[in-house]
């Protein structure tokens, strides 16, 4: 079981780059390993350190500014191949939340099967999100999964969407044999049924 998500109350790091592809979110030299522990020493790897291996100071990971569990980013995060590995590290690193106004479709099935909610706002919704963190980085951000709705310092919000069974696992902190075994009585009570009554 992983930790549950219920409300997430955190500053955020801005990267305001559309189409953002899972090569560059972890590349492909990196993807020998079998575990999904360590990846995050290599989220964006090519983007927070140079040749020599020494970080990049104008890569926003890099700025002792910016830091947070929520991860802001353009519009269509999580394009191109169809790694998980790409959910493994930003999770690995610490995000437990990316907000976009567009997720490709198999980075966010990804993402939601390795506890990391992407939560997906309208375009204008989400420029509003990168002005309060460029006014004050330290602004704190709060996704109450329950409710499905994102709430900026001032008080305003923004609704997302999520599947219910998803939601579930999330708040639980289930996986998809957490989730069954979760039903364990249920299902031996309708065995017992059915046995009963309908063999």
């Amino acid at each position: 079981m992983k930790e549950k998500f219920t409300k997430l109350v955190s500053t955020a790091v801005p990267l305001p780059v559309e189409n953002i592809d899972t090569d560059q979110i972890i590349p492909a030299r990196f993807l020998k390993a079998t575990t999904r522990d360590g990846f995050g020493e290599n989220l964006f790897r090519d983007w927070r350190y140079d040749e020599a291996g020494k970080p990049k100071p104008d890569f926003v990971l890099n700025n002792p500014l910016f830091s947070g569990k929520i991860l802001v980013a353009g519009k269509n995060f999580g394009c191109g191949s169809s790694r998980e590995h790409a959910a493994w590290a930003l999770y690995d690193y610490g995000f437990r939340a990316v907000i976009s106004s567009f997720f490709a479709d198999i980075f966010k099935n990804n993402a939601l099967n390795n506890a990391l909610l992407p939560v997906q706002v309208s375009d204008g919704f989400l420029q509003k999100i990168f002005q309060t963190i460029e006014n004050k980085p330290e602004s704190l951000f709060t996704i109450d999964l329950e409710q499905q709705a994102i709430i900026l310092p001032d008080g305003s919000s923004s609704a997302f969407d999520i599947n219910p069974y998803k939601k579930i696992c999330l708040m639980n902190g289930y996986d998809d044999i957490d989730y069954l075994l979760s039903l364990k009585d249920e299902i031996a009570a309708f065995e017992a049924y059915t046995s009963k009554y309908l063999l």
